[in-house]
């Protein structure tokens, strides 16, 4: 199981190292796409959006494939996001929501956000702080002294 983690599929870099668009294929077709979007009076806090983009779903890019690629997924989007941070240092708070199922309550914890939950650890060092309601989460760095 543990190289399972290891794992992660080819990345489509932005052309501009500082721009916020990944995208990446799993070996079963589908093409995801990871997006950092900066809210408007802080560009120090970034959005990170990712899903599916195929056709197929019809414009539904949250939609859950569950083709038993969900940690090389998750891996390569690790791998997205610390390169991003690398980019972007001085960004201090990210946030994502989990967006779930038609039929779940958006105030409990979805089985997305559990899934995520496993994996901040893997991109965020110990600096950083999370915060998680139901299925947002908020991360932000600390201030050591």
């Amino acid at each position: 199981m543990a190289s399972t983690y290891k794992n992660i599929l080819p990345i489509e870099y932005p052309r501009i190292p500082t721009a916020g668009l990944y995208y990446f294929n799993t070996n079963s077709g589908l093409r995801y796409e990871v997006r950092f979007g900066r809210l408007q009076d802080n560009i120090l806090h970034a959005n990170i959006v990712f899903g599916v983009v195929n056709d197929e779903f019809e414009g539904e890019e949250y939609v859950e494939t569950n083709k038993g690629e969900v940690f090389q997924v998750m891996n390569t989007i690790v791998e997205i996001v610390k390169n991003y941070m690398k980019e972007h240092p001085k960004v201090g708070i990210y946030e994502f929501n989990a967006v779930g199922r038609e039929n779940e309550d958006e105030a409990k914890e979805n089985a997305r956000m559990s899934l995520y939950k496993r994996f901040l650890p893997k991109i965020f060092e110990t600096e950083w702080k999370f915060q998680i309601k139901g299925n947002f989460a908020l991360v932000t760095k600390q201030i050591i002294k």
